[in-house]
């Protein structure tokens, strides 16, 4: 099993749920986070003058799969989320050793 973490725009989630969805991908974990990469935060104008942004909102979607259904949920986010654009986000594969779901104590792959 691998654990899919993606960091996204936020305005591309309700789209990629859709399109996750309709993969059969039901079961995220979405949080609301703040970060940076390449871009170190944006430049914006105010009425009073400039001020910069250092941590931009973005969301992490945390899905976890078995292991052949990695490279299916990636071009899933890619389509829906990739604009081309710098701060877009980023797509993080980690092992997942054990899920055992808490109501009926199963345990393993057919629990995601």
């Amino acid at each position: 099993m691998k654990k899919i973490e993606a960091i996204i725009k936020p305005e591309k989630l309700e789209e990629l749920r859709e399109a996750l969805d309709a993969k059969g991908f039901f079961g995220m974990t979405i949080t609301e986070v703040k970060g940076r990469g390449v871009q170190r935060g944006i430049t914006l104008e105010w009425r009073v003058g400039e001020y910069r942004v250092e941590f931009l909102p973005k969301v992490k979607v945390e899905i976890v799969v078995n292991a052949k259904d990695v490279d299916t949920v990636i071009e899933v986010i890619l389509a829906i989320c990739s604009t081309g654009s710098v701060g877009d986000g980023k797509i993080f594969v980690l092992p997942v050793e054990e899920v055992v779901r808490i109501r009926t104590r199963e345990r393993g792959g057919a629990v995601v």
